[in-house]
């Protein structure tokens, strides 16, 4: 009687240990930078370019900055602001990336900074985790994994809250 009650606790227990790993695989650290859940969208097949969504939270007391993201999955990964400007949507790289400031949390989302993954070389698909590395200028580079949500995720359903 004991042993099934410890084996059920201590599945119980794995099961717990798990589902924290899990949820911790979506949060990465670079230095005093903390990385929350990058993502992607799915695409279709023959798509060549896909977005790439992320948060990045600077801790520390000094500034730093996003230089670049390389993709093993893309020809390319170029560092985009999309804006609004007199009512017309523009979309252009920042070929100097983007800074975080001390105490800042920068939003990479649809509508606003994003990563374009460039000449895909295959479809990005649901579920999948796509390895990805960050580069800052004074943290250094950081690996992180992609979550493949749907095609038509928007990033603002609560799902990428809090990872």
């Amino acid at each position: 009687m004991n042993f099934v009650r410890f084996t059920a606790v201590g599945a119980i227990a794995l099961a717990a240990s798990l589902a924290g790993f899990a949820a911790g695989a979506h949060s990465f650290k670079a230095g005093p930078l903390k990385i929350g859940h990058p993502w992607s969208r799915a695409t279709p097949n023959g798509a060549k370019v896909g977005g790439g969504y992320l948060s990045i939270e600077n801790t520390g007391s000094a500034p730093d900055r996003l230089v670049s993201v390389s993709v093993p999955f893309a020809a390319r990964a170029e560092i985009h602001e999309m804006a609004v400007k007199d009512g017309v949507m523009t979309m252009r790289p920042l070929d100097q990336g983007i800074a975080i400031a001390p105490g800042q949390t920068v939003e990479f989302k649809p509508g606003g900074y994003h990563i374009m993954f460039m000449d895909l070389k295959q479809p990005l698909k649901m579920g999948e985790l796509m390895k990805g590395t960050l580069t800052f200028e004074k943290a250094g580079s950081v690996d992180v994994e992609f979550k493949v949500d749907s095609i038509a995720a928007k990033g603002d359903d609560g799902a990428h809250k809090g990872h």
